[in-house]
């Protein structure tokens, strides 16, 4: 059978691999601490009161109906109210936003946008699925490698040397798989990088644009703050397309609603390339967030309270290894800024199992401590690093804290184990 080269090439995702092996455990009867899927347990983290019964009331009213194809007005009114509040961001809810079902058809949408087959796409990495956004859309993908010292946020240093003739700088922040954020010295040094290159090009050269993605934004912790390249340098304004929705901030990752905004040529592309794909967010979804994002009150008191549990979680964790670390274990971790990610060290790479097996890659210290701890993680070779580099990716959004507390020791057991 004779299929498309995409299709042919198109590989698979690690982070579903890994989900499949941990569901057929639980299946078998095991107890998996599960920190795999960027997700949450509605148990625990259920999505606000006001938005659940907003959704509620507008199917009882009968909004089941195709919604406009860039999402309702009083969607995209509510989104750029929202984001004049809390950023400071002017965007015309007409001309320069879109919404849609969930983050991911906006991120391809945009590719599609700007990227022509056989452009240059730079990303940092370890960083979420920029890889197969450059396959689907034939670009030269060029990953530039973060370092721990830096918590993986790229820095202006490691990405100038590839800026030259690129088409799009992919960047995150707060960064999925490392919850770790960019600081406002380091993203005003790249945005300065981003501002000369255009500088330099001349009118008949495709600008460098920016792809940022700042879903996980509200879920900030401590006194780490957000910043996104607009509001540093207005000058961008022109070259920088965001991505956000309340997928991630309100444990809304079912409920399908995104938004992306940026320049009004760019936007208008992508309304016309989704209103062909048909990636809308629900009607009555979109009519229930409209309702809710004005309402300033509930949602603080929301992020609040998730943002409290989160932390507990992250924390514990972060802590354990670091007790751990004290006690001479091969394990470490970088402190979570924001999302819903610890950034982990587990240096097992090269002991030998009680079954006399060396591990020698990253998916077999995944596998092992799926097996041994009954603990299930997700490698950065799963975001584009080396599978000799054992660092993991912590999400704790689906588990308990109780859960991840008992965790802990399974792990300590595990690493006794090896020699």
């Amino acid at each position: 059978m004779r299929i498309s080269r995409l299709a042919d090439q198109l590989s698979g995702s690690e982070i579903i691999r890994i989900g499949n092996a941990v569901s057929e455990q639980i299946r078998q009867g095991e107890t998996i601490c599960n920190l795999t899927i960027g997700d949450f347990d509605p148990q625990l983290f259920p999505i606000p009161a006001g938005l659940r019964d907003g959704i509620s009331a507008a199917y009882q009213a009968g909004q089941t109906n195709y919604p406009p194809a860039a999402g309702t007005a009083d969607m995209r009114q509510a989104a750029a109210d929202f984001l004049q509040t809390r950023l400071g961001l002017s965007y015309s809810p007409a001309d320069e936003l879109l919404v849609a079902g969930g983050s991911r058809p906006l991120i391809y949408a945009a590719y599609l946008a700007l990227v022509d087959p056989g452009d240059r796409v730079v990303y940092p990495v370890p960083s979420w699925n920029n890889n197969h956004y450059c396959h689907l859309s034939g670009a030269e993908q060029v990953a530039v490698a973060t370092q721990p010292e830096h918590d993986f946020m790229p820095t202006a240093a490691e990405l100038a040397p590839h800026l030259a003739g690129a088409t799009l700088l992919a960047l995150c922040s707060p960064l999925n798989p490392t919850g770790t954020v960019f600081t406002k010295e380091v993203l005003e040094e790249i945005c300065d990088l981003v501002l000369a290159e255009n500088q330099r090009r001349g009118p008949d050269e495709k600008p460098l644009y920016i792809l940022y993605d700042q879903i996980y934004w509200l879920l900030t912790f401590g006194g780490t703050q957000h910043f996104d390249p607009v509001s540093l340098r207005p000058a961008l304004r022109d070259y920088v397309v965001y991505i956000d929705g309340i997928s991630k901030c309100f444990a809304a990752t079912g409920v399908r609603v995104g938004y992306s905004f940026g320049p009004k040529l760019i936007i208008d592309k992508m309304k016309s390339l989704l209103g062909h794909i048909g990636a809308w967010a629900p009607k009555a979804e979109q009519v229930a967030t409209a309702a809710f994002l004005p309402q300033a009150a509930p949602v603080d008191e929301f992020l609040v309270g998730i943002k409290s549990g989160l932390q507990a979680s992250l924390d514990a964790l972060h802590d354990g290894l670091h007790e751990m670390r004290g006690q001479g274990y091969p394990v470490d971790a970088i402190e979570a800024a924001g999302a819903i990610y610890l950034t982990a060290r587990i240096d097992i790479l090269g002991r030998t199992t009680a079954a006399g097996e060396v591990l020698t890659s990253t998916k077999e210290i995944t596998s092992y401590l799926l097996t041994e701890a009954q603990l299930a993680v997700v490698p950065f070779s799963a975001f584009g690093t080396s599978a000799a580099e054992p660092w993991f990716r912590l999400s704790v959004g689906a588990e308990s804290l109780a859960s991840i507390q008992a965790a802990l020791p399974r792990l300590r057991a595990a690493l006794d184990k090896l020699t």
